[in-house]
């Protein structure tokens, strides 16, 4: 096996060997539960691509890395916040990114969502509801006329904006009620974006989850479902609990998805996450043994992922995307690690060793991630 040379949390070398990666079974048509992988965008390494400037794709890389997902049996939750949206990712190539995705998921007849907020609104400003209505409608018009299916995004305007729970009922109310299908509505708690603090018209969760409930009650026929991204599993489980019969939970638990995808005696959980982006053969696996029954096998192959989950969306969460790239860079699905606004250097050198490691131990680096880990290490001025 090979071996690397890493360093140390004290800054000196250490030799490490490699295990040998895992060869998952790929399920290509999983049954038991709806998946999404919300993925991420690859940046042109040529292009300015730093903080504030306009961001430019390389459509080559990203949209291969949706066709890899597509090949999984995953679907992809595309412009989601995994894609930057809110950190460096903008309206004008957020639409491309939709109209190139949406394309190349109706040629194949793959399954996509793809988010729609109101980030064409200017930020640090004040805007009115109508506004806000306005611009979530542009947004879903466009996914629309693209032939795919819609998440309703939650909204740092909607949030700044809002003076009661009225106010996200009006909002959501008038979009849904334009919708031409069912749609999945978005939970995004405040440890992946702050600006969203105090969401559904209240800073205490048990409150904000009552309103929410009663926003679904009245809307249950116009949504598919809901993600539900708050890192806490218990308060998904009673969520999960109280939903309308038609409406799914999607978990966007990075923390604790084995557990509540499996389910208990009373139901499970959906999936549309971030982490699968990452750890896309593993969750393949999982979902092929899965629909056979084989629960135990399931959580065989999805809890040695956990640790590597939970570091990479550890404080501050919203850096997550910086380790999927990463992770995507290391095992050869695009050329460089490079991210439109200059997010790659939101991690440190230390964090992306251990990332490494821990991929290494759920067995999900590819034969070549060492020799690119060393270049890495070597440009960071690690050995010399």
């Amino acid at each position: 096996m090979p071996f690397c040379s890493l360093p140390t949390e004290a800054g000196a070398l250490e030799t490490y060997q490699l295990h040998e990666p895992a060869h998952f079974e790929v399920n290509t048509n999983p049954k038991s539960r709806s998946v999404f992988a919300a993925a991420h965008v690859v940046a042109d390494p040529l292009a300015e691509n730093c903080l504030g400037a306009p961001p430019v794709i390389d459509w080559e890389a990203t949209l291969g890395y949706r066709r890899y997902l597509w090949s999984l049996g995953l679907g992809v939750a595309e412009a989601m916040d995994t894609a930057q949206r809110g950190m460096g990712l903008d309206w004008p190539a957020t639409k491309d990114l939709i109209r190139r995705s949406a394309q190349d998921a109706k040629t194949s007849r793959f399954p996509i969502v793809c988010g729609a907020g109101t980030d064409q609104l200017p930020a640090h400003q004040r805007h009115s509801i109508k506004a806000i209505i306005e611009a979530y409608l542009e947004q879903c018009a466009w996914i629309e006329q693209h032939g795919a299916r819609i998440v309703i995004m939650a909204s740092r305007a909607l949030a700044a904006a809002a003076h009661a729970p009225e106010d996200y009922h009006q909002v959501y109310e008038t979009v849904l009620d334009q919708a031409a299908d069912r749609v999945i509505l978005h939970w995004l708690g405040p440890m992946f974006d702050p600006a969203l603090a105090g969401y559904w018209g209240s800073q205490d969760l048990d409150l904000a989850t009552t309103h929410f409930l009663s926003l679904l009650k009245n809307l249950q026929n116009k949504v598919e479902g809901v993600k539900v991204s708050l890192l806490d599993k218990d308060r998904e489980i009673a969520l999960r609990r109280e939903l309308p019969g038609s409406v799914k939970l999607f978990t966007g638990d990075d923390f604790n998805y084995p557990e509540l995808i499996l389910g208990d005696e009373q139901g499970f959980s959906h999936a549309l996450l971030g982490i699968f982006d990452g750890i896309a053969p593993a969750a393949s696996a999982a979902l092929a043994v899965l629909d056979r029954g084989d629960k135990t096998t399931f959580l065989a192959l999805l809890t040695p992922t956990v640790p590597l989950a939970r570091h990479i969306f550890q404080a501050p969460t919203y850096y997550y995307k910086t380790g999927l790239v990463f992770l995507a860079y290391l095992n050869g699905h695009q050329s460089h690690f490079r991210m439109i606004g200059g997010l790659e250097s939101a991690r440190s050198v230390p964090h992306l060793v251990k990332l490494f490691k821990l991929a290494d131990q759920a067995g999900l680096l590819h034969p070549e991630a060492p020799d690119r880990m060393q270049r890495f290490l070597h440009l960071a001025g690690v050995g010399e």
